[in-house]
């Protein structure tokens, strides 16, 4: 159990500085999951859409498309039509997003990495296994 707590400790420090952040900037905590996802999206490939991006975050139409109006009004995500389908929007995180989340984030980034490097490969994979075992629970606990 001790690990669960741990885990535990930590998510709620994430959430706290998520939160922090989302306050600093004027953000509802939403408008911050939806630009993580969308920056997991571009590093996975993947290509958002409106649609896309209310499943992730559990949102009807109607709350997606303020979300998405209010961070191109902030000037953080950008509309753009997909080159393959001209019927179809795609949502894009402006470098203004990126910099902002550098600049709370990047310090924490920093220390991670370096907390990283001090373990092994074997060590790593451990943690990488774990930490993958964790989310899919979450996820699947989510999904109930």
């Amino acid at each position: 159990m001790g690990l669960v707590h741990l885990l535990r400790a930590v998510t709620v420090e994430f959430d706290l500085l998520g939160a922090e952040f989302a306050a600093r900037r004027g953000l509802h905590p939403t408008d911050v999951r939806a630009l993580i996802h969308l920056l997991d999206a571009a590093r996975a490939d993947i290509r958002a859409t409106p649609g896309w991006l209310g499943e992730q975050l559990r949102l009807n139409s109607a709350g997606t498309t303020a979300l998405v109006d209010r961070l191109e009004r902030l000037g953080l995500v950008r509309r753009s039509r997909d080159t393959a389908d001209r019927r179809r929007v795609l949502l894009e995180v402006e470098d203004k997003a990126r910099q902002l989340g550098w600049a709370f984030f990047g310090p924490l980034i920093d220390e991670v990495v370096a907390a990283a490097e001090g373990l092994d490969e074997g060590e790593l994979e451990a943690v990488r296994r774990f930490l993958t075992s964790v989310l899919t629970s979450a996820a699947r606990a989510r999904d109930v």
